[in-house]
C-alpha cells in the first residue's frame, strides 16, 4: 500500500536521524500521528524553536542560545583547564558527572584519512587561540578507538610547545567507546586517572 506523500515525507527525516532505519522512522511517525493535536504542535513548536535560536558558541563549539555558551560565561569555572572532546554530547555526559569544573572544547568529530576528515576540518584552530597563559592543562577526552587515539596523538604534538600539561582521559572506558554512552561513575574514574600524555 502506498503511504500518503506528507507522512513518507516524515519517514524520511526521521531516517536521516543517526541508527533510525525505515522500520523505526515509520513507528515513530505512527506514534506521531498517535499524538493528540496539542501535543503535535508543541513538538513541531519546539522544533522550530530550537533550529531558530541554537547557536554554536564561538569560544568552544558548545551549543547555545547566546554568542557564548553558558560554560564559557561561567566565571566560576576552573579556566586554567581545557577539556578536549570530539562532540556536543560528550560535554552533557561529562556534566553529568558534576565531577568537572573546567572549560570544554568540542572538536567538532575526529581525524579520518579514510573519511576525508583531516586536522584543518575539525576546530583546533581555536583551541590554540584560546591558550592563554592562565591555561595550565588540556585534558585529551577522545574515544580510544583508533580515529580518537589519532586524533589525541596529533593534539598532543601540536600543543607540546605550549608551557602546560596535557592530560589523557584513563582507560576505565573501553576501548572503542563513545562517551555519551558510558555511565556516570565510569566517566568520574576515567577523569581521576587521567594522565600526563
Amino acid at each position: 500500500m502506498e503511504l500518503p506523500v506528507s507522512f513518507e515525507n516524515v519517514i524520511d527525516a526521521l531516517k536521516k536521524l543517526p541508527g533510525i532505519g525505515r522500520k523505526s522512522a515509520e513507528k515513530l511517525a505512527f506514534q506521531l500521528l498517535e499524538l493528540d493535536k496539542e501535543s503535535q504542535e508543541k513538538l513541531v513548536s519546539s522544533l522550530t524553536d530550537m533550529m531558530k535560536n541554537i547557536k554554536i558558541c564561538e569560544k568552544c563549539g558548545m551549543i547555545s542560545e547566546e554568542q557564548f555558551c553558558k560554560i564559557c560565561n561561567d566565571a566560576t569555572r576552573d579556566k586554567s583547564k581545557i577539556c578536549v572532546v570530539e562532540n556536543i554530547k560528550d560535554v552533557f555526559a561529562l556534566e553529568r558527572t558534576k565531577e568537572y569544573d573546567g572549560l570544554y572544547h568540542v572538536l567538532g568529530g575526529v581525524i579520518s584519512p579514510n573519511k576525508g576528515i583531516m586536522p584543518e576540518d575539525l576546530n583546533i584552530k581555536t583551541l590554540e587561540e584560546r591558550i592563554t597563559s592562565e591555561t595550565k592543562e588540556i585534558i585529551l577526552a577522545n574515544s580510544t578507538g583508533l580515529e580518537g587515539e589519532t586524533t589525541s596523538l596529533f593534539l598532543n604534538k601540536l600543543l607540546s610547545k605550549y608551557d602546560l600539561t596535557i592530560t589523557r582521559l584513563g582507560y576505565g572506558i573501553p576501548m572503542g567507546a563513545q562517551l555519551d554512552y558510558a555511565d556516570e561513575f565510569t566517566l568520574i574514574k576515567a577523569l581521576e586517572s587521567r594522565k600526563k600524555v
